[in-house]
């Protein structure tokens, strides 16, 4: 891995266990096992490392939530498969706490791929549940665009239950409460 890889790959790391303010250059540096000239060869600072490291999690939060949106089955599957996959739920999620974090929403440079991250989901989300519809799937009282919404709120909100209570069975029992509001619009075609 290049100095740039481990130096983005520590930033991204650390945002996510100790936010921004928690992550000095130092702690950085050390972790990724660079030295200071490199950090600042290859970065104009902190900000600039931190922006990288931002927009790589939401690449990889994107590419993760594509996965199941694009892939075979039903509108409810696929949201289904999304919302029950593998996460670390305890450590939170690493878009989501940075959107709980005053100093990057206080930057309009840091803030940006996390407006786009989730924007992007809710539209995404929002698709996947109008070709439910579309497909005679889902009834048309369902909603797509403010149910999408609300599962992304939910599952935000799952995460901060579950570290709140420092246990998942907060997060299993919103992402469960979503999806049975979810399946009570299932067209009885369909059940």
């Amino acid at each position: 891995m290049s100095t740039v890889e481990r130096l983005v790959e520590s930033t991204r790391e650390l945002l996510w266990e100790r936010g921004y303010t928690g992550t000095s250059p130092k702690a950085i540096q050390q972790r990724a096992g660079a030295g200071q000239g490199s950090m600042y060869h290859h970065f104009a600072g902190k900000q600039d490392l931190a922006l990288a490291a931002i927009r790589r999690t939401a690449e990889e939060m994107r590419a993760k939530a594509e996965a199941q949106f694009s892939a075979p089955g039903t509108a409810v599957d696929r949201v289904t498969a999304y919302l029950r996959r593998e996460r670390e739920v305890l450590k939170g999620c690493p878009i989501g706490g940075l959107a709980q974090d005053p100093d990057v929403m206080g930057d309009p440079t840091l803030r940006v791929p996390i407006d786009e991250v989730l924007t992007w989901l809710r539209e995404r989300l929002t698709q996947v549940l109008t070709e439910g519809r579309e497909h005679g799937e889902l009834d048309a009282a369902l909603n797509p665009r403010t149910t999408a919404a609300t599962i992304v709120a939910v599952l935000q909100g799952g995460y901060v239950l579950a570290r709140a209570a420092d246990s998942v069975q907060p997060f299993d029992q919103a992402v469960t409460g979503v999806l049975d509001l979810l399946t009570a619009h299932i067209s009885t075609t369909h059940r």
